[in-house]
């Protein structure tokens, strides 16, 4: 069940940025007057789920990819071509393909994987994109990417509109931080409050702080038993950190020990641990946080212990207790957002539109930073396939979740796409421009050749990336 609703979200995901990337390829196609074959939300090789004819007025299902084998839905009254030979959106067909990969919008005279230079060895005709200038080209290939980039923006804005910011300052976090070995190796060390990042004061509104301070170079200001300490990042934390999984997590709030609830009939019970209590120690051994608690209850399993307890009215007591053979006491403990101040920011339509834009360009320049480490061996032994993708979704449905992870699989699908290797927008805009820029025209053969170069290095990324994956969950 957790692996299907992974997928599900995956697949609704998937569902919105591949429709809106290629809606974006087909309102700039058809703004200058271009025909647009076909507009397909994932791949149809052999047959179509579900394929919309407008000018034959057929709806069908199943439909295999030729004229026969459908069973149609409805079959209506087929239309006439415009008189003037101008295009409309009927000449286009729509349909649904049952390879969820991603999605296509067929234009009309555009050299790419499923055309050959011979294919277009005729006449340019004026609803073709090889007819049109090269910067009404040129908008048509990066309407795509700049619409994920927007539809990122958007969600972005509904996300603050809606749910706003609920933080807890860095600087309320009186126990500090913990940190994983790998920042302790840094220079980090347990209880550290974190105050600056390279000079500015940190901002728990900030999403891409965590990245931001694996930096190399970066300068982060801690206070350190009552003294600030500055620690530089050196040039291989972020290398190392890279080989994590998803499951790293590379610095935690301690938590003071309070009881939130106490089991009835269980040691704390008995011994008159009251909701609101903190214990601070544990036999001879100081608890200030979790982190040294839960050690310490293992450490005395079976075993009856005095615990330092601080009560709500400021006084202390000193009690005997029992802690179980499994390392427990009875009490239920309370959550970070119930100790700690919290900060909650909410934000009108008109403040949530620039906090937005401040979400998606700071996640869009965090991504294009970490892209340098593809090209180290620790990157590229984290790259993944549909399976690293689908891992990033939580086990229960989340909308608050799901719109945050949405939107930054749309930033990079914008800034991948965008990437100048043929068969990619990115390649096709590189190639425009430079006949901008030069006044020459690519040849029809040249773009047929790189293209297809582009789509079989792009085919063995996709291979190796999901390769990734099958190793680490079957192998690794």
């Amino acid at each position: 069940m957790d692996i299907l609703i992974k997928a599900l979200q995956l697949v609704l995901a998937l569902v919105i940025l591949v429709t809106v990337h290629e809606f974006g390829h087909y309102i700039f196609a058809r703004i200058f007057g271009v025909k647009v074959n076909r507009f397909y939300l994932f791949f149809n090789p052999w047959f179509s789920l579900l394929r919309y004819d407008p000018m034959k007025g057929t709806v069908d299902l199943f439909a295999r990819n030729g004229e026969k084998g459908a069973i149609t839905l409805r079959a209506g009254k087929p239309r006439e071509p415009r008189p003037d030979g101008k295009t409309t959106w009927r000449d286009t067909i729509y349909g649904l393909g049952w390879v969820p990969l991603g999605g296509y919008c067929d234009i009309a005279g555009m050299v790419d994987e499923t055309k050959s230079a011979s294919d277009l060895a005729s006449e340019p005709q004026h609803w073709e994109l090889r007819a049109k200038p090269a910067w009404q080209r040129l908008c048509v290939m990066v309407a795509g990417v700049t619409l994920n980039f927007v539809l990122a923006i958007i969600i972005y804005i509904g996300i603050a509109f809606h749910w706003g910011d609920d933080v807890i300052p860095y600087q309320a976090m009186t126990e500090g931080m913990d940190f994983s070995p790998e920042l302790q190796d840094a220079g980090f060390r347990n209880g550290d409050i974190l105050l600056a990042l390279n000079g500015e004061p940190l901002d728990a509104t900030d999403y891409s702080l965590a990245w931001d301070m694996m930096q190399p170079g970066a300068r982060v200001d801690v206070l350190r038993d009552g003294d600030t300490a500055t620690v530089v990042i050196s040039e291989t934390l972020l290398r190392t950190v890279a080989t994590k999984g998803k499951d790293y997590v590379p610095m935690a709030a301690r938590i003071p020990v309070f009881a939130a609830k106490v089991l009835n009939g269980e040691p704390a019970a008995a011994a008159g641990i009251s909701p609101g209590d903190r214990i601070l120690t544990v036999g001879a051994d100081t608890v200030p946080t979790i982190t040294e608690f839960l050690p310490s209850l293992q450490a005395h399993a079976g075993q009856t212990v005095p615990m330092r307890l601080l009560h709500a009215d400021g006084s202390s007591s000193l009690t005997d207790i029992t802690v179980s053979e499994a390392g427990k006491i009875g009490i239920q403990m309370l959550s970070p957002l119930e100790i700690f101040d919290r900060q909650t920011i909410h934000y009108n339509i008109f403040q949530s539109v620039p906090r937005g834009w401040e979400i998606g360009t700071d996640r869009l320049a965090s991504y294009v930073s970490s892209l340098k480490l593809v090209f180290t061996k620790e990157g590229a032994q984290s790259i993944g396939g549909f399976g690293t993708l689908g891992d990033l979704f939580p086990t229960q449905w989340n909308w608050y979740t799901f719109w945050q992870i949405t939107a930054f699989l749309s930033i990079i699908l914008a800034f991948m796409n965008i990437i100048p290797i043929p068969g990619l927008d990115g390649g096709y805009t590189l190639f425009l421009l430079v006949e901008i820029v030069t006044g020459r025209k690519p040849s029809d053969r040249f773009l047929e050749v790189a293209n297809m170069c582009g789509f079989a290095f792009l085919l063995l990324l996709l291979v190796y990336a999901n390769g990734n994956d099958i190793y680490r969950f079957f192998i690794k």
